[in-house]
């Protein structure tokens, strides 16, 4: 990636995180520490972020919190623990039978399920427009998409209004990942994010949360749902023992994905 590439790229997640930390930034854009720090200061220099200790923000006259969803961007973060959710996601694939209806919601790691989902035949209803895409051209399965306004950056359609697809449509698992899982409970990072994911799970039989180990223990502005309401939450092998206890005393089914061979 040319340095100019990976600057715009830098504020084009600052823009929809607000703030970011160098450590955060260096897995999103797959460059070294040194390399990002070099960037920051460079865009701070021109006056299109403010560098702070450990990371970047966004400028005050340019902050876009109340015009875009406070998310990560899909693209720059498909690469991040890739191994793992792609694991992850083989074994959510897994519990499926064909014919089952099913949701997916949008996001990296409920995306890596499209490649196990080849050759299966399956009732989906997504809200990933780039997972619908890639299940389109390459499986077999029936596909819903629900109407609304499309998040280009994350990648999915969010409706405002409750005459949709949703309400119509009824399933056996909703899939789905988690920026950070908590003793709180799975957390979103935006509003928008948790009216729509709720509005979903009340379509589903059962909830299965995707999450990677790193998302385990962490924090997020908005809890989702309380643990107990989580009925699988599938990990990979470096989660930590503790937190797996955890999980297991609030009624979670956690199952954890083999190493991957992709």
């Amino acid at each position: 990636m040319l340095e100019i590439q990976r600057q715009q790229k830098l504020l084009e997640l600052l823009a929809t995180n607000q703030f970011m930390r160098v450590v955060d930034l260096t897995v999103a854009l797959s460059a070294s520490e040194a390399t990002i720090r070099r960037d920051i200061a460079k865009l701070d220099e021109d006056k299109k972020l403010l560098k702070i200790r450990g990371g970047a923000q966004v400028l005050a006259d340019q902050d876009t919190s109340n015009k875009q969803l406070k998310s990560s961007a899909f693209w720059p973060s498909i690469e991040a623990h890739k191994q793992a959710k792609t694991a992850i996601a083989k074994v959510a694939v897994a519990l499926c039978q064909d014919g089952d209806p099913i949701i997916i919601n949008g996001g990296t790691s409920t995306y890596m399920m499209g490649q196990f989902l080849v050759g299966r035949k399956l009732n989906i209803l997504t809200n990933s427009f780039v997972l619908a895409n890639e299940l389109a051209a390459n499986t077999e399965c029936q596909i819903t998409l629900p109407g609304g306004e499309l998040y280009r950056e994350q990648g999915i359609i969010l409706s405002a209004f409750d005459d949709d697809a949703i309400p119509h449509y009824n399933a056996k698992y909703m899939f789905m990942g988690s920026p950070a899982i908590h003793e709180q409970g799975i957390m979103e990072s935006d509003p928008l994010l948790v009216r729509s994911e709720r509005k979903l799970r009340k379509q589903a039989e059962k909830l299965v949360v995707l999450a990677d180990s790193s998302k385990l223990g962490s924090l997020s502005q908005f809890v989702l749902c309380a643990l107990h309401e989580v009925d699988i939450l599938i990990t990979d092998r470096d989660a930590n023992p503790d937190f797996v206890s955890m999980l297991k005393s609030h009624g979670v089914h956690v199952i954890i994905a083999p190493a991957s061979n992709q």
